[in-house]
């Protein structure tokens, strides 16, 4: 990514729309010291509160990624995967995972494919969230533990699950070992 990191580029499309703060905490149901957070300190819990910050400012998730324009079709080289976003519970805590983009530049996409690295710290916070779209999850390596309302569902590598995102869903470490996997999410 380019020297704008997502929070400065939440705070110039706030700028650009003349919205405070206090109008996106409304707009998005989240508090205000946790979007101060997201903006100064780059702090993400999941992706989550990133999408509904994405709605309320009315651009796609993919715009606080992308920071060139692809023409098609979009390579990325496995060389050139970059960690683009770092969930974790606050910014004295360690990373829980590891986003790398694969859209990142392709301006038209309706899809955000992820390679996402899940560190043993993702199955501290089994939290259920939930929000508009689909998701589809292929494990690479490592287990990994999908709930999704009240199943449970620990998936090997090779394995794979499709699932409406509305409903409240959780991806997490399964075991003490990290986890890699390819996460295709579609966001109406």
């Amino acid at each position: 990514m380019n020297s704008d990191k997502i929070g400065q580029r939440i705070r110039k499309y706030m700028e650009m729309r003349g919205m405070s703060i206090g109008e996106l905490s409304e707009q998005t149901g989240l508090e205000v010291e946790f979007l101060a957070s997201m903006q100064n300190d780059d702090v993400y819990p999941s992706l989550g509160p990133l999408l509904k910050v994405a709605r309320a400012l009315g651009v796609r998730l993919g715009t606080f990624l992308d920071d060139q324009i692809s023409k098609d079709p979009l390579v990325i080289r496995n060389d050139e995967r970059r960690e683009e976003i770092i969930t974790h519970g606050g910014a004295d805590m360690p990373a829980s995972m590891k986003f790398h983009s694969l859209g990142r530049g392709k301006v038209d996409r309706h899809m955000e494919p992820f390679f996402i690295e899940l560190c043993p710290e993702s199955s501290e916070d089994l939290k259920l969230s939930s929000h508009e779209g689909e998701e589809f999850i292929m494990v690479t390596s490592g287990r990994l533990l999908v709930t999704y309302g009240k199943e449970r569902h620990i998936l090997e590598p090779g394995d794979s699950i499709y699932y409406n995102s509305v409903v409240p869903h959780n991806v997490s470490c399964y075991g003490d070992g990290a986890a890699n996997i390819v996460a295709v999410l579609y966001f109406p």
